[in-house]
């Protein structure tokens, strides 16, 4: 049977990683350490993991500090089978590695499901009148309720019938409609799809997907919450955003600009659907140093 590469490289992710007891849970970290150069902070979307960040870790650890961790109930974390998971309580676990590691300043690079978890970090922020966190850039995440356009699956998992659905889903299941939200020409290989499952579902991790798909209550109970935090900035905020994305393309974009959220930098990739750092890491790369780096 023939290696697959993106498996091994997800293994070797957790290998390289470490488990730490964070808000009383059981959290793997990533931790770059370099001490001389500025921390960036790097938050994974639904239903995938810290592992999302692997094209970047190199390049991005020529400039920066890196520190990342997968959230609750996802990758190599603690995956506790309850539907009790909100956005304030893995904001609450990022705030205790930030503590843990004693860093008190970083950059924010967030992506889907974490894009809340920031808004709730820079909302505690601005209660606190702190500048712990310096700037923050989004990739492609429901920012707005309104704007967050739910697959039928998601709607399904999100109602009484969702861990009944999600007992019977299975792979298949799984890589078509990860696969729907990707750009047409940067779609991911079998391999990349098995080893996604992998993370997942390992420690009986399936349950997530009718558990933590609670998100999307979170971002209709505190929009306002989340929503003053960018139209009210202090801080520089960017937007990377892959355009094809069906679920928070371009016209989550639109939205934003309409609804007068701080916006220092922007970048639309045409082509690029809902995963940026994985259909098109050098942009992404490209993009995030020219704003993370740049005057503003």
């Amino acid at each position: 049977m023939p290696t697959n590469r993106y498996l091994h490289s997800a293994q070797q992710w957790g290998r390289d990683g470490e488990q730490l007891i964070l808000a009383g849970e059981r959290i793997f970290v990533r931790h770059r350490r370099q001490p001389d150069k500025p921390v960036l902070l790097l938050l994974h979307g639904f239903p995938s993991s810290s592992w999302d960040w692997q094209p970047l870790w190199e390049p991005l650890g020529e400039h920066f500090e890196l520190l990342a961790l997968d959230l609750l109930g996802f990758g190599f974390s603690a995956k506790p089978n309850r539907r009790d998971y909100s956005i304030h309580r893995q904001a609450d676990i990022v705030e205790a590695l930030v503590a843990a590691k004693q860093i008190d300043h970083c950059q924010l690079l967030v992506h889907d499901y974490s894009v809340s978890v920031a808004q709730e970090l820079l909302a505690r922020q601005q209660q606190r009148g702190d500048n712990r966190y310096r700037s923050c850039c989004f990739l492609n995440g429901g920012l707005f309720p309104e704007t967050h356009r739910a697959l039928l699956t998601q709607r399904l998992l999100l109602s009484p019938l969702g861990s009944l659905l999600n007992s019977l889903a299975g792979y298949r299941q799984f890589a078509r409609n990860f696969s729907r939200v990707f750009g047409p020409a940067s779609q991911p290989s079998e391999e990349e799809l098995r080893a996604h499952w992998w993370l997942i579902t390992r420690d009986g991790g399936k349950h997530l997907f009718h558990n933590l798909i609670t998100y999307i209550n979170d971002r209709r109970q505190h929009r306002q919450r989340w929503l003053t935090p960018l139209q009210q900035s202090a801080i520089p905020l960017a937007l990377i955003n892959g355009s094809c994305d069906p679920v928070s393309g371009q016209h989550m974009v639109v939205r934003y600009q309409q609804l007068g959220c701080r916006l220092d930098y922007l970048a639309q990739l045409p082509v690029i659907g809902h995963y940026p750092q994985l259909e098109n890491s050098e942009a992404v790369l490209e993009h995030y140093l020219a704003f993370a780096l740049g005057d503003h």
